[in-house]
């Protein structure tokens, strides 16, 4: 009751699931990631054990095809299960159950698998690889991509709910010491989509790394217009006289703790900013 695709990026080194359905909280049942190991999509009458334990033998070695055929041998509910895994190195290996509800089905391309049960039609799953192949961009953003083609292309025809991406890579997550680079999810909504791609747009602003060629001096000019923006803010309660000083970059800090933006601006860079950072807080604070 659902579609899904499950991917690897070897330069990322990073593994992850997009999945949609007209479920609730389709992203807390069926994707299952887990750095160094693999990623796992298991759906229809999901039998929530295939993620961990998919991940499990896949962390102990196993391939995706060896994995999923263990997993497949001690369910006796296979017929019913649809099941989408890549393993550390990207195999790819899929299962669709003969007893599925239809339309259901599975296409494997090279480091992913799309799949789904009680969709509009076959072309939900191939738009979803034609949009993977053709997208670019991080991980996170082409597999918004393939979900977001197959929504267009019809998705479950039961109508929308729930969808999420999930992404992990070693020492991605939020301070460094966890695998969960990106995990964002729309629990419950008629439309999904727009506010998923929304979410994942947040994401690469809050917690992206800043680019060096996207870092700007901070000039007298600029430094006025920054403080203009803490005044508005409540941070600064001086003259606008563009001195970038100690005690307008201690102002500024407030600021950017603030607005969660600590990753784009430190006090040991403080004479530049990113300019991603930049047009956010133009946008929230001129």
């Amino acid at each position: 009751m659902t579609f899904s695709i499950v991917a690897y990026d070897p330069t990322e080194q990073a593994w992850g699931v997009a999945v949609a359905s007209k479920f609730i909280a389709v992203g807390a049942v069926v994707s299952w990631a887990r750095a160094g190991s693999g990623a796992v999509a298991t759906q229809s009458y999901c039998k929530v054990s295939f993620g961990v334990d998919g991940l499990a033998l896949m962390g102990a070695g196993k391939s995706a095809s060896d994995t999923l055929a263990q997993l497949l041998a001690a369910d006796d509910g296979r017929d019913l299960r649809q099941v989408g895994i890549v393993d550390v190195s990207g195999g790819a290996a899929a299962h669709t159950g003969s007893a599925c509800y239809a339309w259901a089905g599975h296409h494997i391309g090279e480091g992913f698998t799309c799949q789904g049960n009680i969709l509009t039609g076959a072309d939900v799953i191939g738009s979803m690889a034609a949009a993977y192949r053709a997208a670019s961009g991080e991980l996170a953003d082409r597999l918004m991509v393939a979900l977001a083609a197959g929504d267009s292309a019809g998705g479950d025809k039961r109508g929308r709910q729930g969808a999420a991406v999930l992404v992990v890579k070693a020492n991605g997550g939020y301070g460094g010491d966890n695998d969960r680079y990106l995990d964002v999810r729309v629990d419950d909504d008629p439309n999904p989509m727009p506010k998923l791609a929304s979410l994942v747009r947040a994401h690469h602003l809050f917690f992206g790394a800043p680019h060096p060629e996207d870092t700007v001096p901070i000039t007298e000019a600029l430094a006025r217009e920054l403080q203009a923006m803490m005044v508005k803010g409540g941070y600064w309660k001086r003259d606008l006289d563009g001195i970038w000083g100690d005690d307008a970059k201690t102002a500024f800090d407030e600021l950017i703790g603030s607005e969660n933006l600590e990753g784009r601006w430190q006090r040991d860079n403080a004479d530049q900013i990113d300019r991603v950072a930049l047009d956010y807080l133009r946008e929230r604070l001129q």
